[in-house]
């Protein structure tokens, strides 16, 4: 099976928030996300990556670059949203979406590559592993605003 990797467009909104909606047992409205991508789609630091097979999207990953005034940190990539199709995985298709995303980071001076990922999906975690992603000695918080 052939995947392209490519920048996502407006026209894919769609299919991404199927494929993500289904993957993370989520409910995102798909007019609320094309509202969200249209108000952000000339952000470079913002870029959605997806996997398609013909037209179908197959996987994905949201890319976000940041810039800091830190040396130590440099300017450095958060992924988050990292899914592939359930039926697909063990496919390698992950890491090929994540040398893409390498590919992505270098070409924006990354210094590193972050991600966090739910506690329940154990099957990325060994993806991330094998990669060779490091868990950090850290913890994410959160809280509503």
């Amino acid at each position: 099976m052939e995947v392209v990797f490519r920048k996502a467009t407006y026209d894919d909104v769609e299919g991404i928030i199927s494929l993500c909606n289904n993957c993370f047992n989520e409910t995102t409205d798909v007019e609320y996300a094309k509202r969200l991508f249209k108000e952000n789609e000339k952000d470079v630091n913002q870029i959605y990556l997806i996997g398609v097979v013909g037209s179908e999207i197959i996987a994905h990953v949201k890319i976000t670059i940041i810039p800091t005034i830190y040396e130590d940190m440099n300017t450095y990539a958060i992924l988050n949203h990292v899914c592939v199709k359930p039926e697909l995985r063990r496919g390698h298709i992950g890491t090929k979406m994540l040398d893409e995303c390498f590919k992505i980071a270098k070409e924006h001076k990354c210094k590193c590559v972050e991600l966090w990922s739910k506690n329940f999906r154990q099957a990325a975690h060994a993806l991330y592993l094998k990669y060779g992603f490091e868990v950090m000695d850290a913890k994410f918080f959160t809280k509503d605003v």
